[in-house]
């Protein structure tokens, strides 16, 4: 089993979900306005000052989704990340209850 942690602005949450959905996600677990800063895109945390949110969401796959699911956010931080921001980390899970 895999958990990839996605990061990325709220403004693409609808393009992240129906990509990772696209792919065979089913079940996921988020975080809908989180903040935080960036090396590239800078600072969202969510105020007058330095406006914008990030979401965070938690999916757990099977070893053979992980990838796929890897690939569909790799594709979208190609083309809207760039602007607004996409990240993705993959993490071994050792359990799972």
């Amino acid at each position: 089993m895999k958990m990839i942690l996605a990061i990325y602005n709220v403004a693409v949450d609808d393009e992240v979900m129906e990509a990772v959905k696209a792919v065979g996600v089913k079940c996921y677990t988020k975080w809908p306005r989180v903040q935080g800063q960036g090396c590239k895109t800078g600072p969202r945390l969510d105020d007058h000052i330095w406006p914008g949110a990030n979401c965070v969401t938690m999916m757990v796959v099977s070893d053979e989704l992980a990838p796929k699911v890897m690939g569909a956010l790799k594709d979208l931080r190609q083309t809207i990340g760039q602007t607004e921001g996409v990240k993705a980390f993959m993490l071994n899970v050792e359990q799972q209850l």
